[in-house]
């Protein structure tokens, strides 16, 4: 088990480039399942769980070549659907949760898409109703196995469009059943889709390659199916979990950060949110320049009650970004009120903090009060564990504003989501070093 050794409370300076948005290089990376001619896709991040991906596709017998930094090509043109009742498939599908994107191209492609119980982050009950749902509207045939944990889908007649009502706006559920759909027979309406930045992508990819989807950036996609799909060649965006969590590392280590080509107009209500901890940010083109400030003050409701940051589908604030916020209220002036809806998990690493004497109260498993110390009395330097990607990284985060020494244990959790996260943070002047 890795470790990072952090020496904090160290002023930070310079410029951080975000890497490709990992969340949404899951759902392309399998999208090219969907065609036999070459996609080309760059700005893929170098990271655990996308490198996971790309090997299970080799495992299907899709043909990858690197061309450069972050560009791969991808041809599936000799898919090998037998392997996926192989053990070696299921080991390495079960490893991680962008795996059960794969079910959607090869249903819609081959008349069926098998895949073992995926893993990832353990914050909370996670269904995969919404995808299996989505199949079977479109005319799919679902077989689960509970004593494997196999999920398996077949479609031996062909898929037909249908109109549904997705029970929650999952993002992999509704980018897995738009995955489906584009090949299948007539139209499919998607009432109550998900419409992130990533879901777009999506499909505008699918588009370039001869799809025709319409109602991008709403919850309302339609889709007219297609017969078949070509190649194309596409770039993800910025990962704005990334630059969120410089934002944050900014403000809490009072450095002046220049974060680059963030994509701004993609990021939402992200850097309003941050702006309501009182942290100053600037947009210079498309990128983002945070002064650094000794202080930072939380913004009240107008009727002087406490701010309340909560998680939402998009255009809500995304689950994601929750854990950075709450670390960086810590030093704030004023109190906060996190409350995080979708996962019942995710709160659990404020002990954490509590520990480096953070003042938090864990009010159930989803509301945690926060309460700053507006830097009279600095975090101090602990050792701990991260408990999945988001949470870890707000701990580094805690541990490089800290006073002293702090090792952060299990940062294979953070390599999952974060690309050579230590070098970039040497190149803007922090004190870390990773040890086996």
């Amino acid at each position: 088990m890795g470790a990072f050794e952090i020496i904090g409370g160290k002023k930070l300076k310079g410029e951080i480039t975000p890497q490709g948005a990992k969340n949404e290089a899951l759902q392309v990376i399998n999208a090219v399942l969907l065609t036999d001619k070459e996609v080309i896709i760059n700005n893929i991040p170098d990271i655990i769980d996308v490198n996971k991906l790309i090997d299970l596709l080799k495992t299907l017998g899709v043909k990858i070549k690197k061309l450069n930094k972050g560009s791969f090509s991808f041809k599936a043109d000799e898919v090998d659907v037998d392997i996926m009742t192989t053990d070696e498939f299921k080991k390495k599908g079960s490893s991680l949760r962008g795996s059960i994107m794969v079910v959607g191209p090869l249903l819609a492609r081959f008349g069926k898409g098998y895949i073992p119980k995926p893993g990832g982050d353990k914050i909370g009950r996670r269904r995969l109703d919404t995808h299996f749902i989505g199949f079977q509207n479109l005319g799919a045939e679902f077989d689960y196995d509970s004593n494997t944990n196999f999920y398996k889908a077949h479609s031996p007649n062909g898929l037909n469009g249908n109109y549904m009502l997705l029970d929650e706006a999952s993002v992999t559920g509704t980018a897995n059943i738009i995955m489906a759909a584009v090949l299948a027979k007539g139209q499919t309406t998607i009432y109550n889709a998900a419409c992130e930045p990533y879901i777009q992508q999506l499909c505008e990819m699918l588009n370039s390659m001869g799809a025709k989807i319409t109602g991008l950036g709403s919850n309302k996609i339609i889709i007219f199916g297609v017969e078949k799909l070509v190649g194309c060649n596409h770039t993800i965006l910025p990962d704005m979990i990334e630059i969120g969590s410089f934002i944050g590392l900014a403000a809490m280590t009072q450095s002046e950060i220049t974060i680059k080509n963030v994509s701004y107009y993609k990021l939402g209500m992200i850097p309003n949110v941050f702006k309501k901890l009182g942290i100053k940010l600037e947009r210079k083109g498309d990128d983002i320049f945070i002064p650094s400030q000794e202080k930072y003050e939380i913004e009240s409701f107008i009727d002087g009650s406490i701010m309340t940051i909560s998680d939402a589908p998009w255009p809500g604030f995304t689950p994601d970004l929750l854990s950075i916020i709450l670390v960086t209220a810590t030093q704030a002036r004023g109190s906060v009120l996190i409350h995080q809806k979708m996962f019942e998990s995710r709160l659990f690493f404020v002990d954490k903090l509590i520990d480096m004497g953070a003042q938090i109260i864990l009010c159930d498993p989803h509301r945690a009060t926060v309460i700053g110390l507006e830097r009279k009395t600095p975090l101090k330097g602990i050792t701990m564990t991260s408990p999945d990607i988001r949470a870890g990284v707000s701990l580094l985060i805690a541990a490089l504003s800290a006073e002293g020494k702090s090792t952060v244990l299990n940062i294979e959790q953070i390599d999952r989501g974060y690309e050579n996260i230590e070098q970039r943070l040497l190149n803007i002047g922090a004190q870390i070093k990773r040890i086996s």
